[in-house]
């Protein structure tokens, strides 16, 4: 990209330091200083009058008439009158001149003091992390980079919207509060204006965050239109930009690409929530362990150069490191997540690792797995499953998709809902039927006998409420299920949708078995991605139906119940199924199963029945 001219940047940097209107002034007043004195310094020379009587130089009377005309001072004696009256007039206009100098860089200061209330002047900061735009999901964006920042004490975060700077910083105070590892910085200026766009010094920040304007309508227009005005703006310099943004429709994704050129990642929102509703629907407790990934505050996701294991198998990469879970090999093209054990690393791949902190990833000594623990029952094969949806949005047809992928034949969905059903389509696996029913009326749900489904599925309206409307009858609605559950002595697995996280932490009272707070889940992928661009590769195999995706397998499909082992005897049992095993689920009576990501490898554990192993596989 070209470079911008001297002019045009001079340009930029005079019009924010000056408004349009004092520029002006501070030229013209400028420029009939210089011809003033221009003026009385030939009239002093033509008088012939300077000190002694002599005739003045053209420079001394240029200096003369430009000290009297910046301070009055006294006239040399015997001076004869007319250079008096010259003086005079210089005095005067002088005065003029230095009261309109001093009320003009008053002005001036006064403007900019309320530009700085009003979040309009230019951030100083470089090698932050920008965020355009302003939606629910800023404040766990927010806290989530904090969190990732927490090693780097000089961060700084800067937010750039369409709103008022006090608002946002109210809520970043009450919602996040005063954050010990990274400054944030509020700037108000509307994100489609390029020149509002530079407050922020996009193009001096290690990465760009999008949000959408979930107010429009046409949310992912705007958010393409911002890509667009970073990408093309005329001061953008010749390096690579990095940006992360959400796109709801999918149908956008590739002119969102163009419009972000190749720095660009997007995260389809909706389809990675209908994604992670569908598998946790089959799985109970797997929302535990994607919040434990995404999140900056346990286990993340890594990758790893270690020239040291060049030539090993992928299994001896495994039992390798003794604080670290390797998932994958990062080579040419895409992470391959789960590949065979026998897989040879070669030189220049990555190893794609699960770890509390990079600094944790180190070669050890490999332990040795317990071939008598090893457990040497077969999986379950699938029967047909019958799930109902309560309730209807735009995530609903990638819940159905991914639900098909995993189904048996012959398997059923009943989608309840008192709004219009979109996105229904014809599948391979599953039979869809609707009903049009409220499911908050308690008779209206009895009726569905929703004791008879495998899985039950309640998905927010969020396409036809606002979210606190809608999270209130998904909580009504869990309410009535818990209570039925109750009265007939029976359990079926529920998964529930929430919107807001204040609401799950209500919802918690119902002792329902996973939430998948939808908003959460998008703002931690897009915090993530935007540290870490290669992520949105593994996230995009993670949750697809196709590939390697996680498990939570029955312990005693890998180790014998009861038997104490180490998680190298683990790794060895989840091998023999051609799986990757990287963490564990221990049932606790009562509560939220006990999730251990990344565990010690030589801690000995004692798996019960009821235990699950967090395996990659393939189905």
């Amino acid at each position: 990209m070209k470079k911008p001219s001297w002019r045009l940047r001079f340009r930029y940097w005079f019009d924010n330091v000056m408004s349009k209107g004092v520029a002006s002034m501070l030229w013209f007043l400028g420029i009939f200083t210089v011809g003033f004195i221009l003026l009385n310094a030939a009239i002093v020379f033509f008088l012939n009058e300077g000190d002694g009587g002599e005739r003045p130089t053209v420079a001394e009377a240029l200096w003369r008439t430009f000290v009297q005309t910046m301070s009055a001072n006294d006239v040399v004696e015997g001076a004869g009158w007319p250079f008096r009256v010259v003086m005079l007039v210089v005095t005067v206009i002088g005065v003029l001149i230095v009261a309109n100098l001093i009320g003009i860089i008053n002005g001036a200061f006064d403007a900019k003091i309320g530009q700085l209330r009003k979040g309009r002047t230019p951030v100083l900061e470089s090698g932050h992390t920008l965020i355009i735009g302003w939606n629910a999901k800023i404040i766990p964006i927010l806290e989530s980079l904090c969190e990732a920042n927490a090693s780097d004490r000089k961060s700084r975060i800067v937010v750039v919207a369409d709103k008022d700077k006090e608002e946002m910083d109210d809520a970043i105070r009450e919602k996040v509060g005063g954050s010990r590892y990274a400054r944030i910085v509020t700037r108000s200026g509307d994100p489609l204006d390029q020149d509002d766009l530079l407050i922020g010094r996009p193009f001096e920040a290690k990465s760009v965050i999008i949000l959408a304007a979930e107010q429009y309508p046409d949310s992912d227009a705007r958010v393409m239109k911002i890509a667009l005005a970073l990408t093309r703006h005329p001061l953008r310099p010749n390096r690579h930009l990095h940006i992360t943004g959400q796109i709801r429709n999918v149908r956008n994704l590739d002119v969102a690409q163009l419009a972000g050129s190749d720095g660009a990642r997007w995260i389809l929102g909706t389809e990675k929530v209908g994604q992670i509703t569908a598998q946790t629907a089959r799985q109970p407790g797997l929302s535990a362990v994607y919040s434990e990934i995404l999140s900056f505050g346990g286990s993340e996701i890594y990758f790893v150069d270690e020239p040291s294991l060049v030539g090993s198998t992928y299994f001896d990469a495994q039992v390798a490191f003794p604080k670290a879970a390797v998932i994958g090999v990062d080579g040419e093209g895409l992470p391959r997540l789960n590949p065979p054990a026998d897989t040879v690393i070669q030189p220049g791949e990555r190893l794609v690792v699960v770890a509390e902190d990079d600094s944790l990833v180190r070669v050890g000594a490999p332990g040795a797995p317990d071939a008598a623990a090893l457990s040497r029952s077969r999986g379950v094969p699938k029967k047909p499953e019958k799930t109902l949806v309560i309730g209807s949005n735009s995530c609903l047809s990638y819940v159905l998709r991914e639900l098909d992928a995993y189904a048996a034949k012959g398997s059923t969905v009943t989608i309840a809902s008192d709004v219009a059903v979109k996105g229904v389509g014809k599948y391979r696996n599953l039979a869809v039927t609707t009903v049009a029913a409220d499911a908050t009326d308690r008779d209206t749900l009895e009726s569905l006998k929703p004791g008879a489904y495998d899985h039950v599925i309640v998905v927010a309206y969020s396409d036809d409420m606002e979210a606190r409307q809608a999270d209130t009858r998904t909580l009504v609605t869990l309410l009535h299920l818990r209570d039925m559950m109750e009265r007939d002595g029976v359990h079926f697995n529920i998964v529930s949708e929430m919107l807001e996280e204040k609401t799950r932490r209500l919802a918690e009272v119902t002792r329902i078995d996973d939430f998948i707070v939808s908003d959460l889940l998008v703002s931690l992928m897009i915090a993530q991605v935007s540290q870490n661009p290669e992520l949105a590769d593994v996230f995009a195999t993670l949750f697809s139906s196709e590939g390697a995706e996680v498990y939570l397998r029955p312990a005693s499909a890998y180790v014998k119940a009861g038997v104490e082992v180490d998680f190298y005897t683990v790794l060895a049992g989840a091998k023999a199924r051609g799986e990757t095993a990287f963490g564990y689920l221990r049932a606790v009576d009562g509560a939220d199963p006990e999730v251990v990501l990344n565990p010690d490898k030589a801690a000995r554990v004692a798996f019960a029945e009821r235990d699950r192993v967090v395996v990659i596989a393939e189905d």
